[in-house]
């Protein structure tokens, strides 16, 4: 049997008998001669036959001769072909995927989205997270990080219980983690340095074309720190990785999708959040930033820096998790930072509390934190980490009003499935 090619690769067997596979992408029906455009993982391939009946979408088998041909995707066509389906008839999608952009609207995209999916511009977003996936994992992995893989079923809420969801865990209370954040602490007492990626879930009512019930959290921790700046130049480093894998591994997404890659400054330019908020007219006791406030922030930092990123550190303590180290010049407010990026506010992290005493003293009641703080009963190095959202980020990147669109099967109030 003659081994598959792949799309891409067909211009490459210009004279020889292939084979190809995949779905109907298109059916064009001339008065002598019909052309079917084959898709699969790596592009689009033209066939040429007498007549045919395939319906789009049909998983096919086709086999035949490799021709130059100027019009067809890729300079090559192939002709006298044998197409042999693999699959029933498919019935008509409820959009047609073989025009430039899907012409629907975002509920019905994703309430169809096993289908959405295939469209190749809906695709391309999910190749660029993977690639940014890939390139987080190999800069983290240069600086000898070790991955780590940690429980998503928990016993205690890892910041509060007000925005968790609750399960029966035979019989008892439990709740899906909102974070790793208490087991990646942990493990800088057994690794040092370590990253995760997966699933993380907040029961937040907020319905937005930013926030998600859940989504993937790319959380990074490592010890012996002098402070938060150093966290900070770990983010940096993987940032830079992120986008330069998305640079070489998916360079036919980004050229699909028309978009322009940011570039990573060696040092991102920082602003401490009393002077954010005093730069955009903002209340000097105001205890966050808004979402306008961090459009016009980026907006500043591009404008004043040439960077589309921007660190706002020193957030004030009493708004940051109960494990956020102080800073100690200004102990109302804290060595912590938020990453934002093009307008949005893409990664939060800072530096934590190593010193059991520290805990002892904060905590109202020490016993729902008795195993997180074991770690630190038996000694603890400095230490601090961040946490990075891949939906937002890939958003960020593609240019996506809604983080549903770069996301798989998204999980929001009203949705739960497909």
């Amino acid at each position: 049997m003659i081994s598959r090619v792949l799309a891409a690769d067909v211009p490459a067997h210009i004279g020889a008998r292939i084979r190809v596979a995949g779905w109907v992408h298109r059916r064009r029906e001339l008065k002598s001669v019909t052309f079917l455009v084959i898709r699969d993982r790596s592009g689009l391939v033209q066939v040429v036959l007498p007549e045919s009946d395939v319906p789009e979408e049909t998983v096919v088998e086709v086999e035949g001769i490799v021709i130059a041909s100027g019009q067809a995707p890729g300079g090559a066509e192939i002709t006298e072909p044998v197409v042999t389906p693999l699959s029933e008839p498919a019935q008509a999608p409820p959009f047609d995927l073989y025009r430039p952009n899907l012409s629907a609207t975002l509920p019905t995209i994703l309430d169809n989205a096993p289908v959405a999916l295939r469209h190749p511009k809906m695709r391309a977003a999910f190749t660029i997270a993977a690639a940014s996936v890939a390139g987080y994992r190999a800069a983290l992995d240069e600086l000898d990080f070790t991955e780590v893989h940690t429980p998503k079923i928990v016993g205690t809420a890892t910041e509060s219980g007000a925005n968790v969801f609750g399960i029966d865990y035979f019989g008892r209370r439990a709740y899906l983690a909102q974070s790793p954040q208490f087991f990646k602490q942990s493990l800088v007492g057994v690794f040092e340095r370590v990253y995760e990626i997966g699933s993380v879930f907040r029961a937040e009512p907020h319905d937005t074309t930013r926030h998600l019930a859940q989504y993937t959290s790319l959380d990074a921790e490592l010890g012996f720190i002098s402070d938060h700046r150093d966290v900070m130049a770990v983010l940096r480093h993987a940032v830079a990785g992120m986008v330069d894998c998305v640079r070489t591994r998916a360079a036919d997404a980004v050229r699909l999708l028309g978009i322009r890659l940011p570039e990573v400054p060696p040092v991102i330019p920082e602003i401490h959040f009393v002077d954010a908020l005093a730069l955009v007219g903002a209340p000097p006791d105001e205890p966050d930033l808004a979402p306008a406030h961090e459009r016009a922030l980026s907006e500043w930092a591009l404008a004043e820096h040439g960077s589309e990123f921007l660190f706002v550190i020193g957030y004030p303590i009493r708004k940051r998790p109960f494990y956020t180290h102080p800073d100690p010049a200004r102990p109302e407010y804290s060595n912590s930072f938020d990453l934002l990026f093009r307008g949005v506010e893409l990664v939060t992290g800072g530096q934590r509390l190593h010193k059991y005493s520290d805990y002892l003293a904060i905590l109202d009641d020490t016993e729902p934190y008795r195993g997180y703080l074991d770690a630190f009963k038996y000694g603890m190095p400095p230490h601090g980490g961040f946490a990075l959202g891949l939906e937002r980020w890939t958003a960020r990147l593609v240019g996506a009003p809604n983080i549903r669109q770069t996301t798989l099967f998204p999980r929001d109030l009203t949705r739960l499935s497909p």
